[in-house]
């Protein structure tokens, strides 16, 4: 067994730790840092713009598809309270779309329920992301609900 001198063992160890903390480590994956992977488009494809109808259609679908508690009757009763089924409201206390969602929390409920790159007034979006939310935590969140 060879004997080295302190001084030595450090240096080995240094030598041996170094290109450790330098090794370049991938990337998490887009889906993987926002906690949900993009809703894919084909989801409850409704032309929303169009008309309430339709509007009203993509609340049905994605509280079926989402199994929101109350279903569609609970998620279309709080679209109407909330914005008249309005995707471009705006209440100036900060809050905006067809479900009202607070603004300044918009962008990390976007990223987190699959619509990161969407603002608050796109109805989809807004559906979707109020949907989902209502599934994994209720409608006690809205007001209306």
């Amino acid at each position: 067994m060879t004997h080295h001198s302190p001084l030595r063992r450090r240096l080995i160890a240094a030598a041996l730790t170094i290109p450790a903390l330098f090794a370049v480590t991938p990337k998490p994956a887009l889906a993987a840092q926002s906690g949900a992977r993009k809703v894919a488009d084909r989801v409850c494809d409704y032309k929303w713009r169009e008309s309430t109808h339709q509007l009203k259609q993509l609340i049905s679908c994605s509280a079926k598809r989402w199994d929101s508690p109350g279903g569609a009757t609970k998620a279309l009763s709080v679209a109407q309270c909330e914005s008249g089924f309005n995707p471009d409201a705006y209440n100036p206390s900060g809050y905006a779309g067809v479900f009202q969602h607070a603004v300044r929390y918009w962008p990390g409920r976007a990223d987190k329920w699959g619509f990161p790159e969407y603002g608050v007034f796109n109805g989809r979006a807004n559906i979707i992301v109020a949907v989902r939310m209502a599934h994994a935590y209720g409608w006690g969140a809205w007001g209306c609900a």
